[in-house]
């Protein structure tokens, strides 16, 4: 069964939060708030973590999983960034996008793409999400916890906890969170492709 965890929305309980991060180096998968909505994560090495996460959500091969991480000294550790592309990123961020780019190889190949060897990042502006990178001291593999023939993601963390009691070990719950997930950008060619719209405002990428 996944344990329940309340957490305060703008101050995390740091005992809490150490909780979660045992369950995470203990290969656990959870499901925590981000500002666009819920998603499933677990530590970069937990290849069960992320066969339960494509169990789940039955994902194909060709599925971009998301780096979460804190921020962009994280970040540049997992992809390739040129200046120009530096530069729209941190315009954007933290916030509400997940951007596609070539990988660097730090990234387990399980997590690439299969053809274009590209991998999603995302910096997250969300207080507990936050606090959970920042004591892990590492980026979470995430995905959007949308249920395969759903059209929205789960807004309330009781739920999550009804309907993935034995899926999942941990449900980190601060509240309602939203509909939309990210808006996902491509940057892995010349220029960006928006290949998803979402939480994130558009216009500066279009």
């Amino acid at each position: 069964m996944a344990i329940y965890l309340d957490v305060h929305p703008e101050n995390p309980q740091p005992r809490t939060i150490a909780r979660v991060v045992d369950l995470l180096r203990a290969d656990g998968l959870i499901a925590y708030p981000t500002d666009s909505c819920f998603a499933l994560g677990c530590q970069l090495g937990n290849r069960d973590g992320l066969d339960r996460i494509r169990e789940i959500r039955h994902l194909d091969s060709k599925h971009h999983f998301t780096l979460v991480c804190r921020d962009f000294a994280q970040l540049g550790q997992f992809v390739h960034i040129n200046n120009a592309v530096f530069r729209s990123l941190k315009a954007a961020t933290p916030g509400s996008y997940t951007f596609i780019l070539p990988a660097t190889k730090e990234v387990p190949r399980r997590l690439l793409h299969p053809r274009k060897k590209t991998v999603g990042v995302r910096i997250p502006d969300h207080p507990v999400a936050q606090a959970l990178l920042a004591a892990l001291g590492e980026p979470l593999v995430s995905s959007t916890l949308l249920l395969p023939g759903e059209t929205e993601p789960m807004t309330q963390g009781w739920e999550i906890k009804e309907r993935l009691d034995h899926t999942i070990d941990a449900v980190i719950d601060s509240g309602e969170c939203g509909t939309l997930p990210t808006t996902v950008v491509d940057f892995s060619a010349d220029e960006p492709e928006i290949v998803r719209y979402g939480a994130g405002d558009p216009t500066r990428f279009e």
